[in-house]
């Protein structure tokens, strides 16, 4: 990937916070905000410009006029969309933001047919998927940030219950981006030690619950959801991605098979090189996980046949 250059659609608290994050790191040679809201995208490029100076590799920062402004992308990162608000039943987002996610992933195979697309809009395995059927293209090229936020999240929670270990601790949670993710703290380590030897199930329960409220968390203090952490997430994906790390990262992924799925996104493992999604790591899960699972992709299919439904995904 010869440009380095990455297209964030969405220039709201999340979209700018991974476009910051990238700048400070040094990892693009070009990073080019959109927003349909206008003088959003132009004066957070101009603010994150300016941060630039003092990064240890100088990236340009622009922001675009319009979709045709955001072309020839390496990656595309997708943040579009609305929450749900008020009365808004869950069909209701679901066809809202799948309208938006259409309109900008059409634009997107338009202006930048080889870019990898990072999928970062709610609700995320769903709109994933329907990313999938819009550009029909490789399922390897289209990959949902859900695990890199969520195991965060989880690594935070083992943080706090040991007091040690911060930076040193695995992230590992599979299923949807939602209620019925499954965070797995026992399969993982601080540093070379299981957790196994460290936690009892008692705190492993705890864990798990804290990570599955750890965005109501933020909500409860701040009155809106987070934004420095699923910014650094996707950060973290486009610098596995750029500089071809072949980095094991949890994303929402359309399953051929794997975990004995088919024609479904959800998240689970996977190596992310410069191809986008490498491989997909197959674990052995045991039956309680499995049912957990199973759970998990059945409410994803839910959301994937409403779609169907509202002719998304013909």
């Amino acid at each position: 990937m010869i440009n380095r250059k990455v297209g964030i659609i969405g220039a709201g608290a999340v979209g700018a916070t991974a476009a910051y994050s990238l700048a400070m790191m040094g990892t693009c040679k070009e990073i080019v905000l959109f927003d349909i809201a206008e003088g959003i995208a132009q004066g957070k490029a101009i603010d994150i410009a300016q941060a630039t100076h003092y990064a240890p590799q100088p990236s340009i920062i622009t922001a675009a006029e319009s979709p045709a402004d955001v072309k020839d992308c390496d990656i595309i990162v997708i943040t579009a969309g609305v929450p749900r608000k008020g009365n808004m039943t869950r069909e209701d987002l679901l066809v809202i933001n799948a309208k938006i996610i259409k309109s900008v992933t059409q634009d997107v195979v338009k202006y930048s047919p080889n870019a990898i697309i990072i999928s970062v809009s709610n609700p995320l395995d769903v709109m994933t998927y329907a990313i999938h059927k819009i550009t029909g293209w490789e399922r390897n090229r289209i990959v949902g940030m859900a695990g890199a936020l969520d195991g965060s999240r989880m690594a935070y929670q083992i943080y706090k219950k040991l007091g040690y270990g911060a930076g040193q601790t695995g992230a590992l949670v599979i299923g949807d981006h939602g209620q019925n993710m499954i965070p797995l703290p026992q399969k993982v380590h601080v540093g070379d030690v299981p957790t196994t030897d460290l936690l009892s199930d008692e705190e492993f329960q705890e864990i798990i619950e804290r990570t599955k409220n750890g965005g109501a968390e933020i909500v409860k203090h701040l009155g809106t959801s987070g934004y420095y952490g699923p910014g650094r997430a996707i950060a973290h994906m486009v610098e596995a991605i750029l500089n071809d790390s072949r980095t094991v990262v949890s994303c929402s992924v359309l399953l051929d098979g794997e975990y004995g799925y088919s024609n479904v996104t959800a998240g689970v493992p996977v190596i992310l090189g410069k191809n986008g999604v490498e491989e997909i790591v197959q674990m052995t899960l045991g039956t309680k996980t499995r049912e957990k699972f199973k759970v998990s992709v059945e409410s994803i299919q839910e959301g994937i046949e409403i779609l169907e439904k509202n002719g998304f995904c013909n």
